[in-house]
């Protein structure tokens, strides 16, 4: 069965951590379904609109393998903002379903989730302290603790999607992605 990952977008996102996960994992032939969190045009942060699939309210309901939270200050505050994306985090996690996030969502969005308690994790400097008490806090680029991928920043975009490529399918899918677009 084909693996399905869903994408939540808010406004303030940060388009270099969305465009390149979603654009790697697609080229990974994984299904991603980009959900707009209030309507489908978004605005970034750096004035790059991004036309979603469809509304967040619109697929809740259906059965997806990952959750994918991009960054960028103001995206990260609105989704935390969303009882129901924290709902729905809660159960991907409680599912056994992969919860990815880089830069901010880990710590903001993720902080008020139980998809980082007790994990080791990353994300972008200064925000780690909006991690519970029983995250295990890291520096590293990008790190992997079970069902639960985080980034550091726009930087490690590439690594981040090859590290969720590398869960849903396998390393040598992520691997052929990675050298078919001259990442080092």
């Amino acid at each position: 069965m084909a693996k399905r990952v869903l994408c939540i977008v808010a406004e303030g996102f940060e388009e270099v951590e969305a465009v390149t996960p979603i654009d790697m994992i697609r080229r990974a032939e994984i299904e991603v379904v980009v959900a707009g969190l209030e309507g489908i045009d978004i605005a970034g942060s750096h004035g790059i609109t991004l036309l979603a699939d469809c509304e967040f309210g619109e697929v809740t309901g259906e059965d997806f393998d990952a959750v994918f939270l991009p960054g960028g200050k103001g995206c990260a505050e609105n989704l935390a903002a969303n009882d129901e994306v924290i709902e729905y985090i809660n159960d991907m996690t409680a599912k056994g379903g992969l919860v990815a996030a880089i830069c901010a969502s880990p710590a903001v969005v993720l902080g008020k989730t139980k998809a980082v308690s007790g994990k080791k994790v990353t994300c972008y400097p200064s925000f780690e302290k909006f991690l519970p008490p029983d995250a295990k806090y890291t520096d590293e680029r990008v790190v992997v603790d079970g069902n639960l991928i985080t980034g550091k920043a726009a930087g490690v975009s590439a690594e981040f999607a090859a590290a969720v490529i590398t869960y849903l399918s396998d390393k040598e899918n992520a691997d052929k992605i990675l050298k078919a677009m001259f990442f080092e």
